[in-house]
């Protein structure tokens, strides 16, 4: 089985020692993907559209190692206030109402970042 790996040139990717996207085989899984653009956080204060930029993150990279849309398998999101959930779950049927992964919502302590509130991750097949 082939192990390839896909940076984003993030500056924590080199720091942390992470790949955004690792295709093993034909399996491609992301990162966490948050909506930090440029280094900055976007949409403080609204969980949709930060789940919005996570997910086009996740989805862009993806798309860059090779896999589509109509690839992925299972998402995950995690949220750190449940009165968050209908709108990350909202953005997350944007992306793939058709596609219907599997999935799962979870509520975490809190992330790295004080400002973000939403962070996803993507899996794919692609035989």
């Amino acid at each position: 089985m082939t192990v390839r790996r896909f940076g984003s040139g993030g500056p924590w990717e080199e720091a942390v020692g992470y790949s955004r996207v690792v295709a093993a085989g034909p399996w491609l899984m992301t990162a966490g993907c948050t909506a930090t653009v440029d280094g900055e956080v976007v949409h403080v204060g609204d969980a949709g559209a930060q789940a919005r930029t996570a997910f086009s993150i996740a989805v862009e990279a993806l798309a860059g190692a090779g896999a589509g849309l109509a690839e992925v398998v299972r998402t995950r999101m995690y949220v750190r206030d449940r009165a968050d959930a209908a709108a990350v779950t909202a953005a997350h049927a944007e992306f793939f109402r058709d596609v219907r992964p599997v999935t799962a919502l979870y509520v975490v302590a809190g992330f790295l970042h004080p400002d973000h509130l939403v962070e996803v991750e993507v899996e794919a097949y692609k035989p």
